[in-house]
């Protein structure tokens, strides 16, 4: 199957969720025989961040304006089984537009939902959709799951189904732990202003209880005005191909979701399902639908707040390394790349669309 893809980036890890998930959906999808072709705007933050400069296993089209590209993305399309619009695409609503002149299935992926909603909700624009909301599409699919799915159709998707995260094992594995990410408790992610509430509870708030232990932040964009302590270390940005080392090298890694998917639940974190896969043990704060991904106690530990963070810390050794065994095996038994690119394969052979031609189905094995 040839599938295009409008996405946000998949060229750079820097500040966003996006590329590795796409990464590992690319090479997952190439190794059963599938083409990506991923369309990209070139934008100056990401062109200065770049760690990947072409789509494993697919192509990427980087592109500085939409015109400039539009006769180039017809012609992909004119080849393609599917496409995909996500969300925060740049071009999304052209690229939406430009959909409508072929009879092949269109779909939109949202990797933010809550976000979009809680925007919508709040009357601010949302650039990746359209005028029309979303019924230009033959099926929408959410990165989160439970509640958002019946929200989404009130925006015109006719039909909206779950897309979890995923992990790539041949990336994200046990390894050596690196001396330079050593930590009592680590903690991998963007800063977010909605997130930060959460953050100061279960990660600083506990460092600052323990001043004797030694918690790692990694991530993007945090404001000078972050409450620091003296034994919270910070790594600015953390590119994929350390993300393994940086789980593998903490005795126990934190899991915090921003303030919009957490209280519409079923929202689990690409970066949960890295530690999982390298065998990190993991400390989550709670949200419905968790324990449909792991299991709580025997695969995870939940949080609610700083008390049940040093709980956490407090818990034996070898009791935290066969969580993480356990969880581990979940990982690779549900929720690979693999799992979720074949899910993608059969959702689009099984999807209805009234205005195809094309039947999809012999594309699945």
């Amino acid at each position: 199957m040839r599938l295009v893809v409008f996405g946000l980036t998949i060229s750079s890890s820097w500040g966003n969720g996006h590329a590795t998930l796409w990464r590992g959906f690319c090479r997952a999808l190439a190794a059963d025989g599938h083409h990506v072709t991923f369309f990209e705007r070139d934008v100056p933050y990401y062109a200065q961040a770049r760690d990947m400069w072409d789509a494993p296993g697919g192509s990427l089209i980087l592109y500085q304006r939409w015109q400039a590209v539009e006769e180039r993305a017809r012609a992909a399309l004119e080849r393609a089984d599917a496409a995909i619009v996500t969300s925060y695409c740049p071009d999304a609503p052209a690229a939406t537009d430009l959909l409508r002149e072929f009879a092949l299935l269109k779909l939109f992926y949202d990797l933010d939902t809550p976000v979009t909603l809680a925007a919508i909700a709040r009357g601010e624009e949302v650039p990746h959709i359209g005028a029309r909301g979303l019924e230009e599409f033959d099926l929408v699919l959410s990165f989160t799951g439970g509640p958002v799915l019946d929200a989404l159709k009130t925006l015109g998707a006719r039909r909206a189904l779950p897309l979890y995260g995923h992990a790539d094992p041949e990336h994200h594995r046990p390894c050596t732990p690196c001396p330079a990410y050593r930590a009592d408790l680590s903690y991998l992610g963007t800063y977010a202003a909605d997130r930060q509430p959460a953050l100061e509870e279960l990660f600083v708030a506990p460092a600052r209880a323990r001043r004797q232990a030694r918690f790692l932040l990694g991530g993007a964009q945090y404001p000078d005005d972050f409450p620091w302590s003296e034994n919270i270390y910070f790594v600015r940005h953390m590119p994929p191909e350390q993300h393994p080392a940086f789980f593998c090298s903490s005795r126990l890694t934190l899991n915090v979701t921003r303030r919009d998917m957490r209280a519409m639940g079923w929202c689990p974190s690409g970066r949960l399902f890295e530690a999982a896969a390298c065998g990190a043990p993991l400390v989550s704060d709670a949200w419905d639908g968790l324990d449909r991904f792991f299991e709580p106690g025997k695969e995870i530990l939940l949080a609610h707040s700083r008390d049940d963070v040093l709980a956490a810390l407090d818990t034996d050794e070898d009791a935290l390394r066969e969580m993480a065994g356990r969880a581990r095996t979940r990982l690779l038994a549900e929720h690979s790349s693999q799992h979720r690119a074949r899910e993608l394969i059969g959702l689009i052979a099984d999807a209805p669309s009234p205005r195809r031609q094309t039947v999809l189905a012999g594309a699945v094995s």
